[in-house]
């Protein structure tokens, strides 16, 4: 298995279909392999060999898919970089894997000059945006236009593909190895359980290609024949352009992209018709949320993924119909054709259906290890299991249902509450935007359910109003004691809440 495989296909059966569309650039199949191949001829002539990492600090672009086949074209792995990362956090990724070319775009030129100084084994800058190139940087272009093509390095199989660094949402970030038979064999039996992305269709990306539930989406549309619509960042203007501009069939995008859409005043005057399908995951979403969306939306089916890095990452599928049922509309889905799934006690016994313990899956799309750290990697994998860190219970007929981050699960007097419920209580009331539920230190309960809420424009409501509204759903235990109003959740680039830093916060303010 390797994942170039789905180019040459591409070429051989439909080579002037068109394959990116990015701004008014658009670039057939056999354009885009040419380009593909002849960066991988400037890679090999920078010194890439076999199994050398090759990072992109970048907004998405069709030069980022590029990079993405390059790169193992020329025989080497891909680093994506968060683009949401201080300097000394990117640093820290390409110190810690070694890597020696970064390609940087308009956004990130900038930052160049100080990663040389934070990364000694930083030997080459290549510019890949559309304004002039840097000082001490070479030019994306004049590099591909300046090689002949080579052949594919075919590297394949259990061969590293990328190494991919973690959010950091639970302590530094660690790097994900991910081989080619993990990536195809997510792309794969993703669709194969579900069509989740249109054969022949649109496929938008407007989440950040360097996260892996886009790159996931980007392969099952390499697969499935897609055009990649791209643009270079999330907004509600650009996406709606998208949609309609372009005839956006297909779209991956997280809860917090999904709420700025839908409550847009782009997307209420639009005819956004053309799109048939949303792909949501990467964190919860409220059934409020849910609810709003799919009425805004009404001509898109709607599938959830549950998942994470380092199972390539889709686990589970919760399919559109599902989200007819009232109940399994609560669920994350069940196992995708390539996982197994079950729940597991802490000795790593399976408990039975309904009881709430630990997320553990297997199968050929679960990481090879994080990259030099053989005793976090030994944690996580266990006899042939990923153990998720995620909470959560099956049903009898195999839905898994979210319970929480294990180490956000809040004890309160003795008491189990999974956050997930609280805040899809909290999202039921009309004047609740965003909320996000954490624990809290308390001295008579051990923990306290604490909330922090981001009210609707121009809505107002009080603490007092929000438990009591509640209490309709949820028991007196789970009931926020305390509440806090906010502008804004921190949110990841991925789209996560970072409760981490919201613990941090009001713990040291001493809510």
């Amino acid at each position: 298995m390797y994942l170039t495989q789905f180019l040459h296909r591409a070429v051989q059966h439909d080579p002037r279909r068109a394959l990116t569309v990015f701004g008014e650039r658009t670039r057939t199949v056999a354009e885009s392999a040419d380009r593909v191949a002849r960066f991988a001829a400037a890679l090999r002539s920078l010194g890439v060999r076999p199994g050398d990492r090759v990072g992109i600090l970048a907004l998405n672009s069709d030069r980022y898919h590029e990079f993405l086949l390059a790169v193992p074209w020329a025989g080497g792995v891909v680093n994506p970089v968060n683009v949401r990362w201080s300097v000394p956090e990117v640093a820290y990724s390409l110190v810690d894997c070694r890597t020696d070319i970064l390609l940087v775009d308009d956004t990130f030129a900038g930052a160049a000059a100080e990663l040389r100084r934070h990364v000694p084994n930083l030997a080459t800058v290549i510019f890949c945006g559309d304004g002039p190139t840097p000082e001490g940087a070479l030019s994306f272009e004049d590099l591909v236009a300046a090689h002949e093509p080579v052949e594919d390095a075919h590297r394949a199989d259990d061969e590293l593909y990328g190494i991919f660094y973690t959010g950091g949402t639970t302590g530094r970030p660690k790097g994900v190895m991910l081989t080619h038979r993990n990536i195809v064999t997510s792309a794969m039996g993703g669709l194969a359980t579900l069509p989740v992305v249109s054969r022949g269709g649109r496929l938008l990306h407007a989440a950040p290609m360097f996260h892996l539930a886009d790159i996931a989406a980007w392969s099952m549309g390499l697969l499935a024949g897609s055009t990649h619509v791209i643009v270079p960042a999330f907004s509600p203007a650009l996406v709606v352009e998208a949609i309609v501009k372009h005839d956006a069939t297909d779209a991956l995008l997280v809860p917090t992209m999904i709420q700025l859409l839908v409550d847009s005043p782009q997307a209420a005057d639009a005819d956004l018709g053309a799109l048939r399908g949303v792909l949501y995951g990467a964190s919860p979403i409220s059934e409020a949320l849910l609810r709003r969306a799919r009425e805004r939306l009404p001509s898109a089916a709607f599938t959830q993924s549950y998942g994470m890095t380092e199972l390539s990452p889709i686990a589970t599928l919760l399919s559109p119909a599902d989200h007819d049922d009232p109940v399994l509309a609560r669920s994350a889905g069940r196992a995708v054709a390539h996982a197994e799934i079950r729940i597991v006690d802490p000795a790593g016994v399976e408990v039975p259906r309904g009881v709430v313990g630990e997320i553990a899956v297997r199968g050929d799309h679960v990481m090879r290890g994080y990259w030099n750290k053989p005793e976090e990697t030994a944690a996580a994998l266990r006899d042939g299991w990923m153990h998720t860190g995620d909470g959560g219970y099956m049903d009898e007929r195999g839905y898994v249902y979210i319970a929480d981050r294990i180490k956000d699960m809040i004890i309160t007097g003795g008491e189990n509450v999974y956050s997930i419920e609280v805040e899809n209580a909290l999202a039921k009331h009309p004047a609740v935007a965003q909320c996000a539920v954490i624990g809290l230190p308390d001295p008579d309960w051990g923990e306290r359910v604490h909330a922090v809420v981001v009210l609707a424009q121009g809505a107002s409501a009080t603490p007092d109003e929000l438990r009591d509204f509640c209490r309709a759903d949820i028991a007196g235990y789970k009931i926020p004691r305390s509440i806090t109003f906010a502008g804004a959740l921190p949110i990841s680039a991925a789209g996560k809440v970072l409760k981490r830093e919201l613990r941090q916060q009001y713990r040291q303010e001493g809510n």
